[in-house]
This record gives C-alpha cells, sequence and structure tokens, in this order.
C-alpha cells in the first residue's frame, strides 16, 4: 500500500515537472539580446574633384538642405562665364537678323545713287535725241549713234538696279536666318543652363536631418564622383535587430510594441516591431528534428519609439516582448 502510494506521488510529481518544462507560462518575460543597427545616408557628390571646404564635423547635427561640403570649381566657373559669352554673342546675331531694314544712313546711300542715275538718265535721253536728230541729217555717223544708245540704257538699268536695292534694303531678313540666329541663342541658352548646373553640383547640401556619424575626406583629398565624403544618420533610420527562437516567431507581429533595455539607459524604453525576417539565419539539415527546429532563428528588426531613438549604433541591448501569448517547448 505504501509503495502504491510512493509511487502515485512520483507519477503526480513527474507530471507537473513534465507540464513545467513544456510550457512557458503566459505571464513570463521573454528577453532577448541585440543591438542597434543604422542604415546610414552616405552623402557624395555627382561630380568627381578636390574637396575645397567642410563645413560639419563628426557627431554635428544638421538640418535638411544645410551645406555639407564643396568641390573646387576653377574649371566651372570658367566654363560659365564662356556660355554666357556665347549666349550674349547669338542674341546680338539674332537682334541683326530681325532688323526690319538696314540702318537709315545706308539708305540714304542708296537713294542718293538712285538720284545720281536717274539724272544720268535724263541726260542720255537728250543726248540720245540729239543724236538721232543729227544722224537723220547724216550728220553722225551709225557708230556714233549706237554708242549714245548703249549709254542710254546703261543709264536706265542703273536706275533700276538703284531702285531694287532700296526696295531690298527695307525688306526684313530672310525667315530661315532668323529661325537659324534663334536656333544658335538656344543652343547657347541650353549650353548655358548645362554649365551652371555643374558649377551648382560642386556645393553639396544634407538630403535630409540627421546626425554626422563619419566623415571619409578632408579638404585637399580628391574624391571620385559619387564616393561617400559623409555618412549621416537621420533619426528614423535607426533600429533594433535581435534574434528570435522559431517557437517565438510565431507569435511576433510587424506593429507589436517591444521593450528596450541597456547600460546605463534610464526609463523605459519601447520599439516597434518594422520586419521579420521569413528565413532563418542559419539552415539546419534537411530534415527537421524537434531538436534542430529550436536551434532555428529569425531576425527581428524594430522601430525605435520617443528616448529610445536616442540610442547609438551598434549600441548592445536587451529586447523583452513582454507577457503574451503562450509558447510552447516542442
Amino acid at each position: 500500500m505504501k509503495r502504491l502510494i510512493a509511487f502515485l506521488v512520483f507519477v503526480v510529481i513527474a507530471g507537473v515537472v513534465a507540464l513545467l518544462l513544456t510550457t512557458f507560462p503566459a505571464n513570463r518575460e521573454t528577453i532577448f539580446p541585440g543591438y542597434m543597427e543604422a542604415d546610414l545616408v552616405l552623402v557624395g557628390s555627382e561630380q568627381g574633384g578636390r574637396v575645397e571646404t567642410l563645413s560639419v564635423e563628426e557627431g554635428d547635427s544638421v538640418e535638411k538642405d544645410a551645406p555639407i561640403f564643396t568641390l573646387e570649381s576653377t574649371e566651372q566657373i570658367a566654363e560659365v562665364a564662356a556660355a554666357k559669352a556665347r549666349v550674349t554673342e547669338a542674341e546680338a546675331r539674332l537682334a541683326d537678323a530681325r532688323q526690319q531694314m538696314q540702318r537709315p544712313s545706308e539708305i540714304d546711300v542708296l537713294e542718293a545713287s538712285l538720284a545720281q542715275a536717274k539724272a544720268m538718265l535724263v541726260q542720255s535721253n537728250l543726248n540720245l535725241d540729239r543724236t538721232q536728230k543729227l544722224f537723220d541729217k547724216n550728220w553722225v555717223s551709225k557708230a556714233q549713234l549706237d554708242d549714245v544708245i548703249a549709254q542710254h540704257d546703261r543709264n536706265q538699268a542703273a536706275v533700276a538696279e538703284a531702285e531694287r536695292r532700296i526696295t531690298a534694303a527695307k525688306l526684313p531678313n530672310r525667315s530661315d536666318l532668323i529661325d537659324a540666329a534663334a536656333a544658335s541663342v538656344e543652343t547657347a541658352r541650353h549650353s548655358l543652363e548645362q554649365a551652371e548646373k555643374g558649377l551648382a553640383k560642386r556645393k553639396v547640401f544634407a538630403p535630409a536631418t540627421g546626425t554626422v556619424e563619419e566623415v571619409y575626406f578632408r579638404p585637399g583629398e580628391v574624391v571620385k564622383e559619387g564616393q561617400a565624403v559623409i555618412a549621416l544618420l537621420p533619426p528614423g533610420n535607426l533600429k533594433v535587430r535581435f534574434f528570435v527562437a522559431e517557437p517565438v516567431r510565431a507569435s511576433l507581429h510587424t506593429g507589436q510594441t517591444v521593450k528596450v533595455s541597456c547600460d546605463g539607459c534610464q526609463g523605459e524604453l519601447t520599439a516597434t516591431i518594422s520586419f521579420i525576417a521569413r528565413e532563418a539565419e542559419f539552415t539546419p539539415p534537411v530534415i527537421f528534428s524537434q531538436e534542430q527546429r529550436q536551434k532555428l532563428v529569425f531576425l527581428v528588426e524594430a522601430r525605435p519609439l520617443g528616448e529610445a531613438a536616442k540610442l547609438t549604433a551598434g549600441q548592445p541591448v536587451s529586447v523583452s516582448l513582454g507577457p503574451g501569448a503562450q509558447l510552447v517547448q516542442r
């Protein structure tokens, strides 16, 4: 009888121990080690060159669009000046092509030439009439008459040419010349715009508000196109990274709030889960036994809230899931 009672007590105790070993109470906090990580914004220039000025140092807080650094710009300044000169020249040519008529002084010269040609034509008309009469009386030869007629025709042609010159001088230039001059102006202005953009790119500004985490190049050093000069950390780019076992992963979801603690941290810090990995960090053999499933770990990322955003990248932290759903060991 005593042996039976002892056996029953043993069975009860064994059952309780087995239950405790296989089940975590729902009110027990689960704590995981983790660390802070930052998605740094690497700030560089679209062009290469020598760093001329640096406006920030490591640890500085900068606002968006604040000056960061400039590159030496002697060549770019010269290109802008040359482009401006080409624009001025092209605009002058266009204005000349659009001129409605030649200058008044040139018109006056042409009109004076016309008056002279008309006067000579009048004189040649008189000479022709007189010579014709003399020829009719056989007082002059046929050759003399022909010379007078030729001179009359030349004077008449000179009057017609002078009149055409004046008419042409008062007409606007041809439309094709104006179009070509206008196209030259547009090309020159486009070149100037590109030169000014190239000069503007020599000055680099902060793409976002944040803290300067590291300076890679100093004034006097040469950087390549797109090479980072500083590393900037916007507040929203800081995150908590920790790993959870396979049984715990099923109880987590994005948007869930977790507690964060660290050495020397004051108050209660929190973060919101923003990412849960779908694949394990370390892949076990193909056959997943119960023991192997317990070795699966999944990456979880959480965005810090409030004071937790003041933690620094690389800082070790502890993440507590707090009371939650019952977690069963397999």
